[in-house]
């Protein structure tokens, strides 16, 4: 399905900042929505019809708040002047029309409501606010305050003044309809509050009820952070004065935390107070801290095992450079690089947030170690192509090590004493795999090689490795014209 964006560009010559405006409207008109009770639907006049042709649906919002009169998806789809003649009537008269009587829609009587959306002096839109009225309301205060605030709210639109565009937010989420909602009169006294915004300023610590009280300073006492509390009475009095404020966020004086959110309420020009929208976070909040809190753990946990680590294999480097015998100094040294490939993964892990390493970055770091001593022996470098990326922490250690394990395998047995050349590991990846070859242009399988059957110890820790944890594929074959390659597949998808 094309995105609002898309269906403007390609059916009509709005300019960017009236799409931009469109957007804000789509952006707020859930509001809207749960406080009328009833679906809104964006209809843009086709650039080829003019007004008194066809409409299209550029986007679409169902209430939460009550029963849809719109089932099937109409994004994307086009009616006609006569069809929907209050569209083209709020559209050329530049005011909000009401139906007197519902029609029947799909089974489903409907009233409908146009609202011209304004910016700039000109209406570039319609908003339709189509009530699906099969199920009986009895009006209570909260239905009462509910429409009322959206009526106001629609006449803004209509008059262009909503909505209007807000300083950056210092949170990225904010309260619904649902979530608590007061109105305030134009002193800033509550007129109105919804029960959940209620039980939030209860679990603040006001034991009253709010209607009568000056929001403004209850707030003010109520949060703990002298400059939280001074901000958040701030952005409700800006919202009294008729401009747009930033959601905040703060705590109360009995580790409750709440989100604010106030709109201005100003229709025809004229100052009706505000709306406050405030949603309980408290254990949201909590859950957060417990998440960080075990991240910071288990992070410490890598920091810890990487220390651990680096004490054997310095231990092990210790007990080669005092042992005699060269074939145990040469094993000691690949315990060393082993340890230390593993180690620098618990390392990367240790500063990541989402138990994610890039491989890239560690192999960055493995390679060299490994090119030092092969170009000191024998004159053989290692090359690595292409992006490994980030992986999970299963596949990290597992994948660093079989990597490891073929590079120094390839530059042991590939070149003779005193030839040169490089080893290059290439890495391919796609959404469901990483693909790496490990390849050289040395000497070659010996003859009769077979891998399942092979004695050498890297080469049983890598196929060990690749099946049992990485869940892969590893194949070795000679190049042509010489040298070899070894050809490694991990699915990044774990199957259970």
């Amino acid at each position: 399905m094309s995105t609002l964006t898309d269906l403007l560009a390609e059916h009509t010559g709005l300019p960017g900042a009236a799409v931009d405006h469109l957007q804000m409207v789509a952006a707020e008109w859930q509001l809207l929505s749960d406080l009328s009770f009833a679906d809104f639907v964006l209809w843009v006049p086709l650039d080829d019809d003019g007004p008194a042709g066809k409409f299209l649906c550029a986007a679409q919002a169902r209430p939460t708040t009550g029963p849809t009169a719109h089932p099937d998806d109409m994004v994307g789809s086009t009616v006609t002047a006569d069809d929907h003649p209050q569209v083209r009537r709020a559209l050329v008269e530049g005011r909000i029309c009401r139906e007197e009587d519902p029609r029947w829609h799909l089974g489903v009587p409907v009233r409908r409501e146009t609202i011209p959306v304004r910016f700039n002096g000109d209406t570039i839109a319609v908003l339709s606010r189509d009530t699906n009225l099969a199920v009986p309301r009895v009006p209570s205060p909260l239905e009462i305050a509910y429409l009322g605030s959206a009526a106001d709210l629609c006449q803004m639109i209509s008059d262009g003044t909503f909505p209007a565009i807000e300083p950056s937010a210092d949170v990225h989420t904010s309260p619904r309809v649902g979530d608590g909602l007061i109105r305030i009169d134009s002193s800033g006294a509550v007129v109105f509050a919804s029960p959940n915004a209620l039980s939030a300023y209860h679990r603040m610590g006001h034991a009253a009820d709010l209607v009568g009280v000056h929001l403004a300073p209850l707030t003010r006492s109520l949060v703990a952070d002298p400059f939280d509390a001074t901000e958040v009475a701030q952005r409700i009095r800006t919202a009294l004065d008729g401009n747009p404020s930033m959601r905040i966020e703060a705590e109360s004086r009995r580790g409750a935390a709440v989100l604010f959110r106030a709109l201005p309420l100003r229709p025809l020009g004229k100052a009706a107070g505000a709306l406050v929208l405030v949603r309980d976070v408290t254990e949201v909040k909590r859950r957060d801290r417990a998440l960080l809190s075990k991240d910071a753990t288990i992070r410490e946990i890598h920091h810890r095992v990487k220390n651990n680590l680096q004490t054997v294999a310095a231990l092990l480097r210790l007990q080669a450079r005092r042992t005699n015998n060269a074939e145990a100094r040469d094993v000691l040294q690949e315990s060393v690089r082993r340890v230390t490939s593993i180690a620098l993964v618990h390392e990367t892990l240790s500063m990541s947030v989402d138990e994610r390493a890039n491989l890239d970055d560690v192999l960055d770091q493995v390679f060299p170690m490994l090119s030092d001593v092969a170009t000191a022996e024998t004159g053989v470098n290692v090359r690595k192509e292409g992006k490994l990326g980030v992986v999970s922490a299963e596949l990290a250690t597992p994948l660093v090590m079989v990597l490891t394990e073929l590079v120094q395998n390839a530059l042991e047995h590939a070149y003779p004493a005193g030839d040169s050349g490089e080893v290059v590991v290439r890495a391919e990846r796609s959404a469901k795999y990483l693909d790496v070859v490990v390849s050289d242009e040395g000497r070659g399988l010996p003859p009769g090689f077979s891998l399942e059957r092979t004695e050498r110890l890297g080469l049983q820790i890598v196929r060990t490795l690749v099946e049992s944890e990485l869940r892969g594929s590893l194949s070795l074959r000679r190049r042509d014209p010489r040298g070899t390659e070894a050809i490694l597949r991990v699915p990044l998808r774990r199957s259970r």
